[in-house]
């Protein structure tokens, strides 16, 4: 079965940085685009950035637009998030996902706080 699982959140002090991954199994990996969202206290889950399967374009939403760059290593079926210069309004949970045959998967969050 789909599997994604993040890692890599943690305690960070404003300005700092952060770099999230997400390994993922129980499918063709390097075949799918994948995302990172995130989701603050009390907020709708917004998207933060995309990496497409193949030619690896990436799409960053405004909400961190040039303060993150993600990645992936299709050898390792994993996607990474890093995070600089942050502060405490990217405190929230951060997801990665994907859609197969139109279907959602999503992790189970990575918990990012900032505050000093």
């Amino acid at each position: 079965q789909v599997q994604l699982v993040e890692s890599g959140g943690g305690l960070v002090q404003p300005g700092g940085s952060l770099r999230l991954s997400c390994v993922a199994s129980g499918f063709t990996f390097r075949d799918y685009t994948m995302n990172w969202f995130r989701q603050a206290p009390g907020k709708d889950r917004e998207l933060v950035a995309t990496i497409t399967a193949f030619l690896a374009r990436t799409n960053y939403a405004d909400v961190m637009k040039g303060r993150v760059t993600i990645s992936r290593d299709d050898a390792k079926n994993t996607v990474y998030l890093q995070m600089n210069n942050l502060n405490p309004e990217d405190t929230a949970v951060y997801y990665c996902s994907t859609t197969i045959s139109r279907r959602p998967y999503w992790g189970q969050g990575t918990q990012v706080t900032v505050a000093s």
